[in-house]
């Protein structure tokens, strides 16, 4: 079993600084409910595409939002971290406590990423309030993302040119019960995109 990462607590000269406004009334002056929509699943699975047609949705109905893409986040707060499991952990982390704080900002966040340990992505939801974290499984297979390859990674990955590739010689933990379950190969970008609205809307 995957055990998160714990990180070092705050130096002793630390102190956290009592906000007097809170997340409640950030929210109001952007007139919506802010939340984390967390899309995991396997490289090439349509996470991207999906998060960045469901902030289109949101924008053209006046919401304030923000993408954190896995890749793009390596290649700046991240970019210290390898690919092995431990650093995948603390990649998650870092991932969740920055949407955690644009939640509190009252931004609706979109994260895309891997993010492939379920002990992980548990400890993210834990960081939120009831309700402020959905959890979306791109289920696309392992197969299917291999066909398409995007970025060339499974072909590198298969030659021996990527180490700890997810679903080849490192684990995906799929979501036992998440809150919504997306196949990018049986269902389109405008319908996947429209069952996201549809889940934010009964959220």
């Amino acid at each position: 079993m995957n055990e998160p990462l714990a990180p070092p607590g705050p130096p002793a000269a630390v102190h956290p600084c009592s906000l007097s406004l809170t997340a409640l009334e950030r929210a109001a002056l952007k007139h919506q409910r802010p939340c984390c929509i967390w899309l995991t699943g396997l490289s090439g699975a349509g996470k991207s595409t999906l998060a960045n047609l469901l902030e289109l949705r949101l924008n053209g109905r006046g919401l304030h939002t923000f993408v954190l893409d896995g890749d793009n986040v390596r290649g700046g707060l991240c970019r210290d971290l390898g690919m092995d499991a431990e650093a995948r952990k603390e990649n998650t982390r870092r991932l969740a406590e920055v949407a955690r704080l644009m939640v509190e900002a009252g931004l609706i966040v979109i994260v895309c990423a891997i993010t492939p340990f379920r002990a992980e992505r548990a400890a993210a939801r834990a960081l939120f309030a009831e309700g402020e974290f959905l959890e979306v499984y791109v289920s696309t297979s392992f197969a299917a993302c291999a066909r398409r390859d995007p970025k060339g990674l499974y072909r590198a990955a298969s030659e021996g040119r990527i180490r700890d590739f997810t679903g080849l010689d490192s684990p995906y933990e799929a979501p036992l019960d998440p809150d919504c379950e997306i196949d990018t190969e049986t269902l389109g970008p405008g319908c996947a995109t429209d069952r996201l609205m549809a889940l934010l809307l009964n959220k």
